[in-house]
């Protein structure tokens, strides 16, 4: 049985780009979260990469963002759940993507 560690969070006002997986931008400190509406709350993994994304507002998660990574470090797959609309996205060799609706 494979053991996942525990993600580190860290928390940002917004991303910038379309890219996958998203750019995020303008960190918040942990204790400037209570007088915020609408943050970004990500999951690092021990790489470094960020393995999960959701966009709170009013406390509750509006938009989730799941990334899946390439032994080499690539993105491979990123699943979407916007408002209870699911997508994957599974991504080449070539990086380029490929959507479902699930």
């Amino acid at each position: 049985m494979d053991i996942v560690a525990t993600p580190t969070f860290k928390y940002f006002l917004s991303y910038s780009g379309v890219k996958l997986p998203l750019n995020m931008v303008s960190p918040i400190a942990p204790d400037a979260l209570e007088n915020r509406n609408t943050y970004f709350r990500a999951g690092f993994d021990a790489a470094g990469r960020m393995i999960t994304c959701e966009k709170i507002v009013y406390g509750e998660v509006e938009l989730r963002h799941a990334y899946h990574y390439r032994p080499d470090g690539r993105l491979a797959r990123a699943h979407i759940d916007m408002a209870g609309e699911e997508t994957e996205i599974l991504f080449d060799e070539n990086d380029v993507g490929a959507a479902r609706s699930l």
